[in-house]
């Protein structure tokens, strides 16, 4: 799918209008999108994120857009790299 709008660094729209938060520690990865970007989402095997989305600079942890990130994870997550 091509990207709909990414005017917030944290949030992306996709064509079909699903809406993605990005997580922290991936939107360097995000820098280069551009609406052609063409982007898949895949159910995450991950304990911080529930999909991703590949494409673009690779792979890219998200949860859909207003769930909240758990802290405690994020954290463990951003300290491991």
């Amino acid at each position: 799918m091509k990207i709909r709008s990414h005017c917030e660094s944290h949030i992306v729209e996709l064509e079909d209008g699903s809406r993605w938060q990005i997580f922290p520690g991936d939107l360097d990865l995000t820098l280069d999108w551009k609406p052609e970007t063409e982007l898949t989402v895949v159910e995450a095997e991950d304990e911080v994120a529930t999909h991703e989305l590949l494409g673009g600079s690779g792979r890219v942890r998200v949860r859909p857009a207003g769930e909240i990130w758990p802290a405690r994870d994020v954290k463990d997550a951003l300290k491991d790299g």
